[in-house]
């Protein structure tokens, strides 16, 4: 299939890697976390990792915009915990770190032993408003925002406004889930994390952005706008590096990647990806159809990369109450990441 048309296709219906062969590790460096809820959980909320570009409905200029996450952490004495990173969904036209299940979910996690941080980042809501501009007015418009030649792309694959500025969210949403993941980094003193065991995850939306996370290397959706067109990537922790360990993924799409080998001519698979947990409805889904998790597993079994897919019965887009085997997607994800990450549960 044509490129492009990954593009349109996306748009219409939403809208870095760790070697496997690992070292054995001593007790005393691997985190220990809990079976059940064991701890009081704290949280720190709206803290600004980085800025980034955008508008707002009456601007002409980019302007920098705070970005913010939430850190939801153990009431312990521990300075090793893991960490697992979320991104909500929305289309890339908007969302909220504070989505009630995704609350829930850093609270089941951080009562167990991790650090749970949501993030926000910019969406469509971000973009303000291009009715009535040429093509030359809106590349000088996100000049900044999005590289030139991915919003040539995304004018190919457009045939409207939301779609245009839904493909140039993208981007936006990839610049600054990386720019998180950085910040969590360089602030793991903080919170006691051990950085060798990060987990990323997301949900629809998220979760092509989780797949884009893991897959893509450090320098991809960083590298293309340079300082001086974006002088908030100053922001960004731009120093620090990261190794995902595990990626959990509910009802994605691998969508994001495609398109970037479109734009830039480059497939970021091979063999030292991250391993991958999906949950992912069988029903009729628009959005994200469950063809798309079998075709990634595929690319994974043809890497030899371990991943699980969870088909989740019955169930379409945004099946946050699914059960398998009498498990929800909390349980069903932590039983993957403890047991491929060889964490000690006490």
């Amino acid at each position: 299939m044509n490129k492009i048309v990954y593009v349109t296709i996306l748009t219409v219906l939403l809208f870095t890697a760790c070697d496997k062969e690992e070292s054995i590790k001593p007790d005393n460096v691997i985190p220990v976390v809990k079976s059940e809820s064991s701890y009081t959980v704290l949280t720190d909320e709206d803290i600004t990792y980085a800025d980034g570009l955008g508008h707002n409905s009456t601007s002409t200029s980019p302007m920098a915009i705070p970005q913010k996450l939430d850190v939801y952490y153990p009431d312990n004495n521990s300075d090793n915990r893991p960490v697992f990173m979320f991104i909500h969904g929305g289309g890339f036209k908007g969302g909220t770190k504070t989505k009630p299940e995704i609350v829930e979910m850093g609270k089941y996690y951080a009562s167990r032993g991790w650090v749970f941080v949501s993030i926000d980042y910019r969406t469509v809501e971000e973009l303000g408003s291009i009715n009535g501009m040429s093509r030359e007015e809106v590349l000088m418009f996100y000049k900044g925002i999005a590289p030139q030649e991915w919003m040539e792309n995304a004018f190919q694959g457009a045939e409207t406004i939301e779609q245009l500025q839904q493909s140039i969210a993208m981007y936006t949403t990839q610049r600054d889930a990386k720019a998180a993941l950085r910040w969590i980094v360089a602030n793991s003193n903080t919170y006691n994390i051990n950085a060798d065991f990060i987990t990323v995850g997301g949900a629809s939306a998220g979760s092509i952005t989780t797949i884009a996370l893991g897959i893509s290397n450090q320098e991809d959706f960083r590298d293309e706008i340079s300082i001086t067109d974006d002088p908030t990537l100053s922001t960004t922790n731009l120093n620090e590096t990261y190794t995902v360990r595990s990626m959990v993924y509910f009802w994605g799409s691998n969508i994001k990647l495609d398109v970037f080998e479109s734009v830039y001519g480059l497939n970021r698979y091979d063999a030292n990806d991250p391993e991958l947990f999906m949950a992912h409805g069988d029903q009729y889904d628009a959005v994200t159809p469950f063809e798309e998790a079998i075709e990634l597993q595929g690319i994974y079994d043809n890497l030899g990369i371990y991943s699980k897919l969870v088909t989740l019965e019955g169930f379409g887009h945004g099946a946050w109450d699914a059960t398998v085997n009498g498990k929800g997607l909390f349980e069903l994800s932590y039983d993957f990441i403890v047991e491929r990450q060889s964490l000690r549960v006490e």
